[in-house]
C-alpha cells in the first residue's frame, strides 16, 4: 500500500498498529505527531467499530464515534492472519515500518506466525512497542480485562468520586485505562526513537497498563506503601488521607469553578490587587490577612500545622476566592484566577469545551470533512503544538471500503 505522510515533527515514520483499544489512543498521538498510522484490522472489521456512541444514534461499522475519534488520519489493512498470504504482506510491511505498536495476548502473535524476533534482525531499527494488560510475563495478561477491571485493579476508581461514600467510586470514563498506557508508551517509543538516531538500532518496549493507572493515582499508592494509610475520595479534588478542604464554587451566574488556594505570597499580592480593582476590598473581611500573606515565601502544611496564623493567612486566600465568585460570572473568575497564576478550571459541558476561546485561538479543534454525511465536523485535535513542523489536515478515520 501507499501510505499517506501527514505533516509534523514524526512526519515520514511509518507506524503499524495491530488495532486493539489499547493500542487506540498510542496510534492517535502518533497521527497528532505527524507519523503515517497503518492500522490492521480482520477481514470483517474490528469489533471497535461496534462501540458506542453512533452518529445520529444510527449504528454501523462506519458510524462509530469512538472509531472517528481514535482512529482519525489513519490508513487501514484489512488482514486474515491465519490466511499466508495476508500474514505475508503483514510481515513485509512491518519489515519496511519504523514502529509496530501492538497489545496483543503475550504469545498470541507467534503462534500466528509472527515473529517478532526474527523481523526485528531482519529491521534492525524497528521500535517494537508491546502493550498487555499486567506485562507479558504477567498470568493476568492472559485473561480477559476491560477499562473498568483495569482501573478499579490499579486504583484509580478508589480516588474518585465525592464526599458522600454512600455513593459508589466513579470511574473516568472516556477510556482513561488505554490512555494512560497510551502516554507512556508514546514517551517510550519517542525516546527509542531519538535513541536509534544516537545508535543506530531499534528497541523492543513493553507497556503494563495496569502498572500505568497505578503510577497515575496521585497520592494513593505511595501514601498506602509508605505510610500505610488509604486515601478517601474527595468531591472535585485530591484523594487523601483525611478530608479537606472543598474547592468547587459556585459563581454569580450558578455555574462552577474548580479553585487552587493560594500559597505563595506573589498568589496573595494578586488577590489583594483583584479585589482592590474591583473596589471589593473593604467588603472583604478578612483582608487583612490576605495583605499578610504576601509577606510570606510560601505556605506549605507543615507551617499550618506548626503555626496557626498562617493557617488563617491559608484560610483568607480561599475565602477571598470564594468571595470574587459570587461577585463574578463563573468564566471571568477562571480567567481572572488564571491571569494572576492561579490554578484554576470551570467546569464545562463537552460542547462548551470545544468553544472556549483558549482551545479555538490554539486551534485545537480542528475541522474533517465527511463526505458521507455532506458536512464538516469538529474533532479533538493534537495536545501539543509545533509551529516549526504543523500537521496537515485530518482525514475520517478509514472506512470498511477503504482499506487495502
Amino acid at each position: 500500500m501507499a501510505p499517506t505522510s501527514p505533516g509534523g515533527p514524526l512526519q515520514g515514520i511509518v507506524v503499524v498498529e495491530l488495532a486493539t483499544e489499547l493500542t487506540a489512543y498510542t496510534g492517535k498521538l502518533l497521527v497528532d505527531l505527524g507519523a503515517t498510522v497503518i492500522l490492521v484490522e480482520p477481514m470483517q472489521g474490528s469489533p471497535l467499530r461496534r462501540y458506542e456512541p453512533f452518529v445520529q444514534d444510527q449504528a454501523g461499522p462506519d458510524r462509530s464515534l469512538w472509531w472517528w475519534h481514535y482512529q482519525v488520519s489513519k490508513d487501514a489493512l484489512a488482514a486474515d492472519l491465519d490466511n499466508a498470504a495476508d500474514l505475508a504482506r503483514l510481515v513485509e510491511l512491518i519489515g519496511r515500518a519504523d514502529v509496530v505498536v501492538e497489545a496483543e495476548q503475550p504469545g498470541s502473535l507467534a503462534r500466528k506466525g509472527i515473529d517478532e524476533a526474527a523481523l526485528r534482525a531482519g529491521n534492525p531499527r524497528l521500535v517494537w512497542v508491546s502493550i498487555s494488560s499486567h506485562g507479558a510475563g504477567d498470568p493476568r495478561s492472559r485473561q480477559p480485562s476491560t477499562d473498568l477491571t483495569l482501573l478499579a485493579e490499579a486504583g484509580p476508581v478508589w480516588s474518585c468520586g465525592y464526599d458522600d461514600h454512600s455513593v459508589a467510586p466513579v470511574r473516568g470514563g472516556g477510556g482513561q485505562a488505554g490512555n494512560m498506557t497510551a502516554h507512556y508508551a508514546v514517551m517510550s517509543l519517542l525516546v527509542a526513537l531519538l535513541a536509534r538516531e544516537e545508535r543506530g538500532g531499534g528497541q523492543h518496549i513493553e507497556v503494563n497498563a495496569y502498572a500505568a493507572a497505578n503510577v497515575t493515582t496521585e497520592f494513593a499508592s505511595y501514601t498506602w506503601l509508605v505510610a500505610g494509610l488509604t486515601v478517601q475520595r474527595q468531591t472535585g479534588r485530591h484523594a487523601a488521607p483525611g478530608p479537606t478542604l472543598p474547592t468547587q464554587v459556585m459563581a454569580a451566574d450558578g455555574r462552577w469553578v474548580n479553585t487552587g488556594p493560594p500559597r505563595r505570597g506573589a498568589d496573595f499580592a494578586a488577590l489583594a490587587t483583584w479585589l482592590e480593582d474591583l473596589g471589593v476590598a473593604e467588603e472583604f473581611d478578612e483582608f487583612a490577612l490576605v495583605q499578610m500573606g504576601t509577606e510570606l515565601e510560601h505556605i506549605g502544611l507543615d507551617q499550618m500545622e506548626a503555626n496557626d496564623l498562617v493557617g488563617e493567612i491559608f484560610g483568607a486566600g480561599r475565602a477571598a476566592m470564594f468571595f470574587l465568585a459570587g461577585r463574578l460570572s463563573a468564566y471571568d473568575l477562571f480567567v481572572g484566577l488564571q491571569q494572576r497564576g492561579l490554578p484554576a478550571g470551570i467546569i464545562y459541558s463537552p460542547e462548551e469545551l470545544l468553544e472556549d476561546p483558549h482551545f479555538v485561538a490554539r486551534g485545537w479543534v480542528r475541522p474533517v470533512f465527511h463526505a458521507e454525511l455532506g458536512r464538516t465536523l469538529g474533532y479533538a485535535g493534537a495536545p501539543i503544538t509545533f509551529p516549526a513542523t504543523p500537521a496537515a489536515a485530518l482525514r475520517p478515520a478509514p472506512t470498511l471500503a477503504e482499506r487495502s
